[in-house]
């Protein structure tokens, strides 16, 4: 089964020509948000959904975002960057999450949830790995995309819905079931791409952080961190939040910074 989810990565479609020329501008350090709304511009798909994404309370911006160039000027390069992928690749994707129990919109509000704990709690924590860690936060959990599609294709729906809905380790039960977890699928999905070796790798440890090389291991702890506090099947639950704390403390990091950012996170929601 393992095999069969390694060749469809592979059989994945390209990027499209928006995507590259949106990384493109934002690499460049010449590159400007004029540049960049211009190309989000050209697909009617992107301008929908990023507005719709500014104009939510995850952002909670004081007035209306009515056009691309406002919202990106708001966002900034690496923020747009970040979301424009998500978009881009959740629609090449074809999101169906029905064996997680979730429609797609509440599968796209737990990744946004996810990657804006991030932004509120390491924000405090490093600066310097925020912009890596917001995007991987953000497509992290992207892997699920493929593991849903194979549960379905193996009839077992019913079955893996209800080991999701109660256990406190989402990757033992994908494991169970198809032999390899969201951390391996989502790391192969952007390795195939060509994205960052950092962001791959960090996903990648993601569920075993203590195994990642030293460079990788404080961005794996804080991937681990966000998806423990808000997992698919019970996102910012006083349990899901509780476990993260108890994980913060114990790899000594300041829990009351933490436990500060999920407050404002579910103000906003």
């Amino acid at each position: 089964m393992l095999e069969d989810m390694t060749d469809r990565i592979r059989t994945l479609p390209p990027l499209p020509k928006s995507f590259h020329e949106i990384t493109s501008i934002c690499s460049n350090e010449n590159g400007t948000i004029e540049q960049l709304a211009k190309v989000i511009e050209t697909d009617p798909m992107l301008v929908a959904n990023l507005l719709k994404v500014a104009n939510s309370p995850l952002y909670s911006f004081r007035r209306e975002i009515k056009s691309v160039l406002q919202a990106v000027s708001l966002f900034g390069m690496s923020t747009t960057r970040a979301l424009t992928t998500d978009i881009t690749v959740k629609k090449l994707l074809n999101v169906d999450i029905e064996p997680y129990g979730l429609v797609p919109e509440d599968f796209v509000h737990i990744s946004a949830v996810q990657s804006s704990l991030m932004r509120e709690w390491y924000g405090k924590v490093d600066r310097e790995k925020l912009g890596t860690l917001f995007l991987s936060a953000l497509l992290q959990e992207t892997g699920k995309i493929l593991i849903a599609d194979e549960i379905v294709k193996n009839d077992e729906v019913m079955q893996f819905k209800s080991e999701i809905e109660s256990t406190v380790n989402i990757a033992q039960v994908e494991q169970m079931y198809v032999g390899t977890t969201t951390a391996a699928v989502t790391s192969k999905i952007f390795e195939h791409w060509g994205f960052d070796e950092t962001m791959v790798e960090a996903i990648h440890y993601a569920d075993n952080y203590e195994d990642a090389p030293d460079e990788i291991k404080d961005y794996s702890f804080a991937l681990k961190i966000v998806k423990t506090a808000a997992p698919m099947n019970s996102p910012l639950s006083d349990r899901s939040v509780t476990i993260a704390i108890n994980l913060i403390e114990k790899e000594g990091y300041d829990s009351a910074v933490f436990a500060n950012a999920v407050e404002k996170i579910i103000e906003n929601a």
